[in-house]
């Protein structure tokens, strides 16, 4: 089969590899649509730290079962699906207590084992959810990241009715946006250097855009601020911004070895709460029905279609940040 294959950091190519054969439990897909993510990135320039080389990447995926191994029930052959990445293992301290995200032993499809950018990938047959018939491949793909979203609205001690500012209008911030919509916000602020970005988290529901937060009309601040950047000074700023009582949500991913400066007092003094979010934890299901839903307007965040071989011209317009969420087909 034709994959792409990440030898070494900065070392990539599409090239012909073995057929996945899918053991007890696990089932092959034929990828139909994969989503590029910010970690596909780290991992090509060797940022991951759990990344083993060589690997086929792609985590966010969508696809049709082909082959199914010995003991698979409730599966069958030609049945579409989205893959929960995730890949827990069950016995340490973080999965006994439920945070399976958290496990010490984590790993994840396209990132600690070979993935969804290939014409077949193996998965395990647990992890495959079916595809409601009102969603297409394309659609589906992002329910990967759907589903991240998800769990980081668990995390937030969130009420009806308040403000919310939003940093960061990619894929993961128009998401947020669109969750926070639903979720009854009675205004979202989103902010974000990238004016066309800007346009679009109007289009699905922004009250008000800025390139900075100081050009945002609310000196009192807001209930919830999340950052899905990761950039340093838009944290340090964010963190800035929530109003007493609040609660800043770390999203985005930083670099590992960053840091970030804040007030502790006022964190005291003010009752800031500061939450993380990591991954996916029991919320890929729901991620599945809001997207049969029509919570997320799919079809306004897949800007870019491009077929396996062309993974380099797929990367390099990641890179640009002229798309919004950018997938490859590899069965085209």
């Amino acid at each position: 089969m034709r994959a792409v294959v990440i030898h070494t950091p900065g070392q990539y190519e599409v090239t012909t590899v073995t057929d996945p054969v899918p053991g007890p439990g696990e089932v092959v897909v034929a990828p139909a649509a994969v989503g590029i993510c910010g970690t596909d990135v780290h991992i090509v320039q060797g940022e991951f730290a759990p990344t083993p080389y060589p690997i086929v990447p792609g985590h966010e995926f969508t696809g049709e079962v082909v082959a199914l191994g010995a003991g698979v029930t409730g599966l069958r052959t030609g049945e579409r699906v989205a893959v929960d990445p995730s890949l827990f293992c069950g016995a340490c301290h973080y999965c006994a207590n439920g945070h399976g995200n958290l496990c010490e032993n984590w790993g994840a499809i396209g990132d600690t084992v070979d993935g969804a950018m290939a014409e077949y990938v193996k998965v395990p047959a647990a992890n495959c959810y079916r595809l409601p018939e009102n969603v297409e491949f394309t659609q589906g793909a992002l329910i990967e990241p759907l589903s991240c979203a998800v769990h980081g609205f668990d995390v937030l001690p969130r009420r009806l009715g308040d403000h919310y500012l939003i940093y960061g209008a990619g894929t993961m911030g128009l998401l947020m946006l669109q969750l926070a919509r639903t979720a009854g916000a009675a205004s979202l602020s989103v902010v974000d250097i990238n004016t066309d970005r800007l346009r679009v988290a109007e289009r699905l529901g922004a009250d008000a855009t800025a390139v900075s937060a100081a050009e945002l009309d609310r000196p009192q601040g807001w209930e919830t601020v999340i950052d899905c950047t990761g950039v340093i000074p838009v944290i340090e700023d964010g963190l800035g911004r929530v109003r007493r009582g609040g609660t800043f949500q770390q999203f985005g991913v930083a670099p590992s070895a960053a840091t970030a400066a804040f007030s502790p007092f006022r964190v005291y003094n003010d009752e800031i709460t500061i939450v993380g979010s990591m991954a996916v934890l029991h919320s890929f299901g729901r991620a599945v029905d809001l997207m049969a839903k029509g919570v997320v307007d799919a079809d306004t965040m897949i800007t870019h279609r491009y077929p396996l071989d062309d993974f380099d011209a797929a990367l390099r317009t990641f890179r640009e940040g002229s798309g919004r969420k950018i997938q490859l087909h590899p069965q085209r």
